[in-house]
């Protein structure tokens, strides 16, 4: 459910920030509402324990990250995270809601949002640098 809120706040929050720096006709407006309100449907079909569990996985993950980023083994971090986040992204709830972040792509804020799959994808930089 965390992971839900968080990912509609962070869709949110460029909506309000574009909302106050540029003028958006009523069109707009209701495209928006519409848009937000497929992604609120798309994201209630998500499976909430695979959610669940997926967010004890990346915990788990994370702290055994920590360590060998602190070990001095970034090598072992960065293949681990790699391997990790091919494993993530073919999930059925990440695809899920890789899919409801699709959504949003037709409003105003274009690519602003980047791909959902951008939090699990390590390979264009260090996960010890992070």
């Amino acid at each position: 459910m965390k992971i839900i809120i968080m990912t509609i706040l962070c869709l949110l929050l460029p909506c309000a920030v574009i909302a106050q720096n540029q003028a958006m006709t009523e069109h707009d407006m209701q495209n928006m509402v519409k848009l937000m309100q497929e992604m609120q449907q798309c994201m209630a079909k998500v499976d909430q324990v695979e959610l669940d569990r997926i967010g004890q996985k990346a915990e788990i993950f994370g702290v055994e990250i920590d360590k060998l980023c602190k070990a001095g083994n970034r090598a072992e971090a960065q293949r681990k995270a790699v391997a990790f986040g091919k494993k993530m992204m073919q999930l059925p709830a990440f695809l899920q809601m890789q899919k409801c972040a699709e959504i949003t792509e037709g409003l105003p804020m274009g690519d602003s949002m980047g791909s959902f799959a951008d939090d699990f994808d390590f390979s264009g930089s260090h996960v010890c640098d992070d």
